[in-house]
């Protein structure tokens, strides 16, 4: 028996990873493990929506097909590099105005202060001292949230809605998708802005209905798809896109 029908007959025992060392050693075992009718199947069988890319161009060799698929299908689950952007590189700011756009509440955190939520979330509690807020329960609001890079280098605006008081004061606004495709497709992720309240039972000033205090500020960054918080690395990279050259 010929040494290439040899080569042939196990080639169809090898693993793709083996087949594919085995092609590298020199140009007589290339031409005997790398042949269409070794590949075909192999194709197939872990690649079967991308074998068909051959009817598309009869010179593509199912060898090479096999490496093009291989490698894109570990690009897709490689785990994404760790974001550039740091979270003491920024300073987190929310104004509050009330429905004559006269500012309640005025908030600036530098990144390095906030504590991170133990399961490494983007959500961050902020708690607020003495900013008492008078005026009627269901009264509107305006709010604004926006991450600044320190030096005021970038800003991004995160949240500036308008909303009317429940248990709490919540809002939430659809994010930008990074990239030049921003107005074609939603990007999926959610700014999530949340002003914990706490009514008084006295009556205000000129005879309002409440004095009311604001605790505690909630932000976060939401995944619309999975239905929960992104990471914190998750989020960094995000804002990355919008505020880093």
């Amino acid at each position: 028996m010929p040494p290439w029908q040899v080569f042939d007959l196990v080639s169809h025992h090898l693993d793709p990873k083996t087949l594919a060392v085995a092609s590298c050693v020199c140009k007589s075992w290339f031409g005997c493990f790398s042949p269409d009718h070794v590949w075909q199947p192999i194709c197939t069988t872990h690649f079967p929506s991308l074998s068909n890319l051959k009817l598309t161009n009869a010179a593509l060799s199912y060898y090479r097909l096999y490496a093009m698929a291989s490698a894109a299908a570990k690009r897709r689950f490689q785990s994404p590099s760790k974001p550039s952007l740091a979270l003491h590189n920024l300073i987190f700011t929310v104004n509050v105005f009330n429905h004559n756009n006269v500012l309640i509440i005025s908030l600036e955190k530098p990144g390095d202060e906030l504590v991170v939520d133990d399961n490494g979330v983007f959500k961050f509690d902020i708690d607020v001292d003495n900013y008492e807020y008078e005026g009627v329960v269901r009264e509107s609001v305006r709010v604004t949230w926006n991450v600044v890079l320190k030096g005021w280098r970038g800003v991004f605006n995160m949240v500036e809605c308008h909303g009317k008081k429940g248990v709490d004061w919540w809002f939430w606004e659809e994010l930008p998708l990074p990239g030049c495709c921003a107005s074609l497709v939603d990007s999926g992720v959610v700014a999530d802005l949340r002003l914990e309240f706490t009514d008084d039972s006295k009556r205000g000033q000129n005879n309002v209905d409440h004095v009311g205090r604001i605790n505690k500020v909630s932000e976060g960054m939401l995944s619309t798809t999975k239905l929960r918080y992104v990471g914190v690395y998750d989020g960094l990279r995000y804002l990355q896109h919008f505020l880093c050259d």
